[in-house]
């Protein structure tokens, strides 16, 4: 490698040859291995022979001169876009279906509930055939609406749903550019990249944290259970924000506005 500090994608590991590697990649208790190398940059991978298993290990590095070695970790942050106003342009079919959906279920006040959204969303994405999903959970919703909701009704407008459903389409890209297999789910691997696109660029830990939260038994994440994740980050990060008044990804809480960031989000 050559001065990069960001994690590296699959590309990186098909473009460039294998330096050193342990001889045989068995199942064994212990592996152990000697390796002489030119001065240089380097990506060490330590791996487990199954996925999803955590194991120890001792990495020894002996030079003539100081060397330092660090784990390659993001900076956590998330880029923040300003909302698409609504479209003055041609609507696709589907969009018109959600139109009328909407209007049908919120009546004159036009506005919708929890429950209301749960409803709108299912059946619409229900129609979509490229979207594998047993459907929006109510708690998903209510996480939709307490981040779309900017006048602190617990309801949604016509143009709040409008901004979601955007949101919601944009991330459906996403998850469908990722479910190479089209079952539906994407692995714990894809999530990260996933993730990425969508605009977070976290650290190992917390993307461990989303799989223990999100994935399922054979840590693959659907799509409710995607757009959750994306949700609860942007209301996280749009809470953080608020707080740090000054810019510096610090901020001090007390337990009211602590509690009040955790519920927001």
């Amino acid at each position: 490698m050559h001065g990069n500090k960001q994690p590296m994608q699959k590309d990186f590991f098909t473009s460039n040859n294998i330096k050193a590697r342990s001889r045989a990649y068995i199942n064994l208790r212990e592996v152990t291995q000697r390796f002489r190398l030119s001065p240089g940059e380097y990506v060490i991978v330590p791996s487990t022979y199954e996925p999803h298993q955590e194991g120890e290990f001792i990495l020894r590095v002996f030079s003539e001169k100081r060397n330092t070695s660090e784990e390659i970790e993001n900076r956590i942050e998330a880029d923040h876009p300003v909302p698409d106003p609504a479209s003055t342009g041609e609507e696709s079919e589907e969009d018109q279906q959600f139109l009328s959906i909407f209007q049908q279920i919120a009546g004159d006040q036009m506005e919708i509930s929890a429950n209301d959204l749960k409803d709108v969303l299912n059946k619409v994405v229900s129609k979509n055939k490229d979207v594998h999903t047993e459907g929006f959970s109510r708690e998903s919703c209510r996480s939709m609406i307490a981040l779309m909701d900017m006048d602190g009704k617990g309801r949604l407008s016509l143009q709040e749903f409008r901004q979601l459903w955007n949101k919601i389409k944009q991330w459906q890209g996403i998850f469908k550019r990722y479910d190479f297999d089209h079952t539906g789910t994407i692995s714990s691997y894809e999530m990260r990249n996933a993730i990425n696109d969508a605009g977070f660029r976290l650290n190992n830990q917390l993307y461990d944290i989303i799989t223990m939260r999100y994935a399922n038994e054979n840590m693959n994440i659907d799509f409710d259970s995607f757009v959750s994740c994306l949700v609860r980050l942007e209301g996280m990060f749009r809470a953080f924000q608020a707080f740090d008044q000054g810019g510096d990804g610090t901020i001090r809480l007390n337990v009211l506005e602590w509690l009040q960031l955790t519920m927001y989000a």
